[in-house]
């Protein structure tokens, strides 16, 4: 057994997880199963929670296995549990690792409603009871009661609790019956999905028709519950500890901004609730009290939500999520409670009372939070990304609905409402002034639920429109608009009084107004604004997080910035090194660069350093009080970062790691005499610099595709002939392929140019080249310290070039590439790595046509496939690369295999959340539309791929029927028959292969059906199907493919 004291490298375990012996001596080794890849609906949140929980458990001496198939995350670190499994989460590897590990428990409430499910299939099919696994932290019981709608209808009445009146149904006709009687709109929620999957708001009888027979399909169960809407009440969150003591704690209220009939992941919410009576919130507070005893959730986190009808007051139950959920990340983050970990410490036995509070050190944990800031978390979402797709309903509408659509979210603490709101907006990184010069009869057609409507709000304020109209149109409580409207009037007002004195830059500053809005209200730049308000000495203080309103001492480093006059940030002596990270999760920058900023904050500790992270991301493990020595929970934008940097002072800043948000501030930190760390940004430039780029290519004798760019779009049509057509057109300087496309003839090119490029805000210059027709795709991650190159991983890409790199199935080693142009391969890199001068990670792609290597574009930073390498070969590359920023090269941290190549394959295959924008017909291309990927290792690389497939969704079958939709398709059909399959034209078909978007992929998505739309993709699965068939079901932990690996 491992010395219990010492968890994860870097991680000493805090006095306080030892202080009394855990009550359950009789369980040794815990099972905790993740969430599996990130999809819309289960995000970041449960790497954050899974991971506090392994290193709480580790922490008390318990031994803790953990399966999750996805790869990009903190919890799957080979050092954190002490097996893990990257298997795909289906029952059958579950009772295989069952059976291997033997454990003596499950924890199934932080793997979000993936592991929730799990679990509960585990329990009903008999198999936790065959190896004897007691679940623990939820019973099979309370986890029925929370998620199947009629039981937990019952119990609400049994306390006597309103909830809205439903029936649960399981046909279409039930439901229309039941909506005659209590009349429309009605609300459909299926049984057991995540995210609200499925559900929706019927308005009328066709709509009811639509969304229930979709609902009942999707439903495991194939149950639905239809009930009466709420529509446009208000509503709330209260997020609920209990112990097997039966004490409960209430650690926060949430109030959602947009009223009910917003998924609550898509709302903008508040913490605390603003607009409740004392009167009001005593008695949610019984409610919750009430429910989380009825339910019995005997030990841990709980979220309930309520509805409240503003005309009448009266409160009504809306539902309850026996488990950590996205809410609880955001209550943790909110208050300093560390719920994910103090729920796994009392699931083993513990009592709220025994735990100590971490950021006080005086409280227990029975001491329920109170803060005195405000937080406002605001979602991010990525419908453009998949509004240009043919769509069977027409078009996508960018409407919010019951079902969760948002890909991220930021959030932001201020002392007022308004400073936070401000700040909350300026993290998403959009261009807030976009609606400025929209006419107002269009800007009153944005006031329904939409990502848009806050901005369309606010400018409505500014040209006068009354807070009651606004209020009829929206259902957001007046209080908010109220707030809005203070602060456009103050905005007005700026731009006849500019500030004259400290007081009044406070006052603007303290609002939430930026250097940069503060200079268009009053014509200025952002520069001498910024120089005009240092010279007066405003600048912001810093608070902190305690958990206790400032009455007891707080002892953990987390801030955010206000500007009053106290400061609460304790000098330190220690060298420091700020590490910025990547903002709100979107589509092309994920959960991956999370990772990478994590594991840099934790090298560097350990060389020696005192780490300070900015991020404003509240899902993530880099946002934990306890990862970094301190934490600024403040937007990523120029003005905040160097308000930071300006008042901590460190040797430098790493901006490499956290993708394109940090990136794009590099520039701006360097002018202002900010140290970067690691690769300099003249490197940065030249490889982002298409012409720059271009002529070192061809100083090194590297070739590239023919290619051209052009200033305008006339320019571009006038060079398009020199470079011929099919041509991959893109914007220079953009992440995840936003507005990227291939065109083979000059009226598609007209058409991008005026449907895709016009609408971008920076115009920047158009990129040309040539497209590689059936080449093979290569991505590179290699690790430079400027006089040696690491080439850690070099992957294949599955689908041809033409379909972003991020949505390609990608395997580790390559299978089937010539060694003559992978020997061409590392020889580009190294020279790249060394002339750019890279001092960290640097990810170049490939396209490879027979022995003909070409490079298509090369990023100095930490790419997305970083994790996936790094667990494929067993070598921490970010940790490495922040080693490297700070001076130290690649002799010296012991790296002596500069060419790894693993005994064995790694593939990856990413998921997109097709089930959420409804009527996208699926089709892959230059645009990147995955928001997780998925992880298979095994000895053979076409049982690599099937398991990565299982893990992302894609249930391969072994047999049955096969229906192929487009041309030319002879050859594939002819291998599948020959592998036993039966073609057939109709409905009843267990895969779907169609390389063209058709209708029925939709019908496929909608039925759960797996799904291929290209041809490689195709060929790969039946080579992996064959191989399936041969062999047994294997699984082995991440350690153990390690030990096979050469070392060093």
């Amino acid at each position: 057994m491992p010395q219990p004291l010492v968890l994860a490298r870097g991680f000493m375990l805090s006095s306080s997880t030892g202080c009394t012996m855990p009550p359950r001596r009789d369980l040794k080794k815990i099972l905790i199963i993740g969430s599996g890849p990130i999809t819309i609906g289960q995000a970041a949140e449960f790497d954050y929670s899974g991971t506090q929980a392994v290193k709480a458990l580790r922490g008390a001496g318990y031994r803790v296995v953990l399966v999750n198939s996805n790869p990009a995350t903190i919890m799957t670190d080979p050092e954190l549990a002490e097996r893990t499994y990257i298997e795909p989460l289906d029952l059958e590897h579950l009772e295989g690792i069952l059976a291997r590990e033997a454990p003596d428990a499950l924890l199934p409430t932080l793997g979000g409603q993936t592991g929730l499910n799990l679990a509960m299939a585990l329990y009903e099919e008999g198999i936790l009871q065959k190896y004897g696994v007691e679940l623990i932290g939820a019973k099979a019981e309370a986890i029925r009661k929370g998620e199947d709608r009629e039981a937990f209808q019952e119990a609400m009445r049994r306390i006597d609790l309103e909830v809205p009146r439903g029936q649960l149904v399981g046909s279409v006709e039930e439901g229309l019956h039941f909506a005659r009687e209590v009349g429309f709109p009605v609300v459909v929620r299926p049984s057991f999905t995540l995210g609200g999957t499925g559900g929706g708001i019927a308005h009328d009888e066709a709509e009811l028709v639509e969304v229930l027979s979709r609902g009942l399909t999707l439903s495991p169960v194939h149950t639905a519950l239809v009930e009466e809407s709420v529509l446009g009440w208000k509503e709330f969150e209260l997020e609920v500890m209990r112990d097997h003591a039966d004490t409960v704690v209430i650690i926060t209220s949430i109030e959602n901004v947009d009223p009910m009939g917003v998924h609550t992941g898509d709302s903008i919410t508040v913490a605390p609730a603003q607009t409740l009576s004392d009167v009001e919130y005593q008695r949610m507070r019984d409610a919750a009290k009430a429910i989380i005893r009825e339910l019995g959730v005997e030990t841990g986190g709980s979220n309930i939500q309520f509805a409240v009808d503003p005309k009448t007051g009266r409160q009504v139950v809306i539902e309850m999520n026996p488990r950590v959920s996205r809410s609880s990340a955001l209550a943790s983050k909110a208050t300093g409670f560390p719920i994910a970990k103090i729920a796994a410490l009392l699931a083993v036995g513990y009592r709220l009372d025994e735990l100590p509070n971490d950021i006080t050190r005086k409280t227990p944990a029975s001491f329920e939070p109170t803060i005195d800031y405000v937080v406002v978390k605001i979602p991010r979402f990525a419908f453009e990304k998949f509004r240009p797709l043919r769509n069977t309903l027409g078009e996508l509408k960018d409407e919010l609905t019951t079902q969760m659509k948002s890909v991220g979210e930021v959030m932001a603490i201020g002392r007022t409402f308004k400073e936070a709101l401000m700040k909350a907006l300026r993290g998403l990184e959009r261009d807030v002034r976009a609606l400025a010069g929209v006419r107002t009869e269009e800007l009153e057609k944005k006031l329904y639920p939409n990502p848009d409507r806050v901005y369309a709000v606010m400018e409505l304020l500014r040209r006068g429109m009354p807070v009651e109209e606004l209020y009829q149109a929206t259902r957001i409580d007046p209080w908010f608009l109220h707030q809005m409207k203070e602060i456009v009037e103050a905005e007005e007002w700026l731009k006849t009084h500019p500030p004259k004195d400290r007081e009044d830059w406070r006052f603007y500053k303290g609002l939430g107004l930026t250097d940069r809005r503060i200079g268009e209200l009053l014509g200025k730049g952002e520069k001498e604004v910024r120089a005009e308000r240092k010279a007066l000495g405003v600048v912001p203080v810093y608070k902190t997080v305690d958990t206790c309103a400032a009455e007891f001492e707080a002892y953990t480093p987390y801030h955010y910035s206000t500007y009053e006059l106290e400061d609460e940030v304790w000098p330190s002596q220690k060298p420091k090194v700020v590490i910025l990270g990547s903002g709100p999760i979107r589509i092309g920058q994920g959960v991956e660069f999370d990772y990478a900023t994590v594991h840099a904050v934790w090298a560097l500790k350990e060389a020696g350093f005192e780490t300070i992270m900015v991020n404003s991301n509240p899902e993530t493990v880099s946002t934990d009080y306890d990862t970094a020595d301190r934490l600024y929970f403040e937007p990523l934008t120029l003005e905040d970062v160097l308000n930071i940097v300006e008042h901590e002072k460190p040797i430098g800043v790493i901006a490499t790691l956290g993708g394109q948000t940090p990136l794009k501030l590099a520039k701006g930190l360097e002018e202002a005499g900010v140290r970067l760390l690691g690769t300099p940004f003249s490197a940065i430039h030249q490889a982002e610099d298409r012409e720059a780029f271009h002529a070192l290519c061809q100083r090194l004798g590297i070739p590239q595709p023919e290619g051209r760019v052009a200033q305008s779009p006339e320019e571009a049509l006038r060079l398009a002939p020199e470079v011929g057509f099919p041509l991959l057109v893109r914007p220079s300087y953009v992440l995840g392929g936003r507005a990227m496309q291939v065109v083979r003839d000059e009226g598609e090119l007209k058409r991008y140019l005026e449907e895709v490029y016009a609408p971008l805000e920076e115009r920047p210059s158009i990129l040309l080249d040539r497209f590689l027709e059936g080449a093979i795709e290569l991505d590179v991650d290699a690790l430079s310290d400027g006089q040696e190159v690491m080439v850690a991983g070099i992957m294949e890409h599955v689908e041809r070039a033409g379909v972003h790199s991020g949505d390609s199935a990608t395997l580790l080693p390559p299978v089937h590439v010539p060694e003559e142009a992978l020997k061409k391969v590392r020889d580009y890199t190294r020279r790249l790595a060394l002339t750019l001068g890279v001092r960290g990670l640097l990810n170049v792609q490939y396209a490879v046509v027979g022995e003909e290597v070409y490079v298509l574009e090369a990023n100095p930073r930490a790419s997305r496939t970083v994790p996936f390498v790094s667990k494929a070969i067993g070598v921490p590359l970010a940790k490495l690369a922040a080693l490297i920023a700070v001076g130290k090269t690649l002799k010296e941290l012991g790296v002596r295999d500069l060419d790894p190549v693993p005994p064995y394959y790694a593939a990856k295959e990413v998921v997109i959340p097709w089930i959420k924008f409804p009527g996208v017909i699926p089709e892959l291309g230059p645009e990147m539309r995955s928001t997780g990927e998925s992880m298979g290792i095994d000895q053979d690389p076409y049982l690599a791929y099937y398991k990565a497939e299982l893990g992302a969704g894609q249930r391969l079958p072994l047999s049955g029927q096969v229906r192929f939709i487009g041309e030319g398709l002879e050859d594939l059909k002819a291998l599948y028959q020959e592998a036993g399959f039966a073609l057939t034209e109709g409905q009843d078909y267990d895969l779907l292969i169609s390389l063209v978007p058709d209708p029925e992929l939709r019908r496929a998505v909608e039925r759960g059906l797996p799904f291929i739309t290209t041809r490689e993709g195709a060929w790969w699965s039946l080579k992996a199907i064959l191989r399936a068939r041969e062999s047994g079901l294997r699984v082995q932990s991440l350690q153990d493919w390690h030990q096979k690996a050469p070392r060093g």
